[in-house]
């Protein structure tokens, strides 16, 4: 992993779903219900969640991302055809629920002790934002939850992360974007941010526009990366 340090960054803005919040602890915790199919149903959920995301960007059709993540759970569930009653309810409000990557708190403190600006910049709604950040006791450690209902479009579009810099009052350069999806720090580095990759799942590079500054197997590398 490429852990070269980073000077002058001022704030530190982070991906929601899959970067600090474990998108896969939903499915798991009904593994009661779902058995051997829950990785299956966890992994389907996602990629088909991301797709819908894309494609009503696309196609200028926006829905919220509650509604695009029950769509994607009602594609998931039809696929591998699991039908139990009360199931799709129960892993919807386990979304809501999502744990942290055990990495995170700790990352989170020794930032903020050090003065730096923190915020999440995401693809959910401020209720879905607002449930996890509260389950997982971390209010008031960000300056700001930013979703992506402020500009009505997903990611990648640059309106997007236009959102922190503006909200933040810093400008991209001096801002430090995390995210583990491949796509997405491709993007924001694009952008115009500074971009660590957490690459949790050992994705391959991308073929996008542009490459991130470091690459990371996990947020706890990232204290000892920034210089201010």
């Amino acid at each position: 992993m490429d852990k070269r340090q980073l000077h002058n960054v001022d704030a530190c803005v982070f991906d929601a779903y899959g970067t600090l919040f474990d998108f896969n602890s939903a499915a798991s915790a009904a593994r009661d219900e779902l058995g051997d199919d829950w990785q299956r149903l966890s992994e389907l959920w996602r990629l088909k969640q991301l797709q819908y995301t894309w494609l009503r960007g696309l196609a200028q059709h926006h829905a919220d991302f509650w509604q695009v993540t029950g769509d994607a759970l009602d594609f998931a569930l039809a696929t591998l055809r699991i039908e139990r009653p009360g199931l799709r309810e129960r892993l919807m409000k386990l979304y809501l629920e999502l744990k942290t990557y055990p990495e995170v708190p700790a990352m989170l403190h020794e930032l903020k002790s050090r003065g730096m600006k923190l915020a999440i910049l995401s693809n959910g709604t401020p209720a879905m934002l607002a449930a996890v950040v509260g389950n997982a006791a971390l209010e008031g450690v960000f300056d700001a939850v930013l979703s992506v209902e402020e500009v009505g479009v997903y990611k990648p579009h640059p309106a997007v992360y236009g959102l922190a810099a503006e909200r933040l009052k810093v400008a991209p350069s001096r801002i430090c974007f995390l995210s583990s999806n491949g796509w997405d720090a491709y993007s924001a580095k694009a952008f115009g941010f500074s971009v660590v990759w957490c690459n949790r799942f050992g994705q391959a590079p991308e073929r996008i526009p542009a490459t991130p500054d470091g690459e990371i197997a996990d947020l706890s590398a990232l204290p000892t990366m920034l210089i201010r």
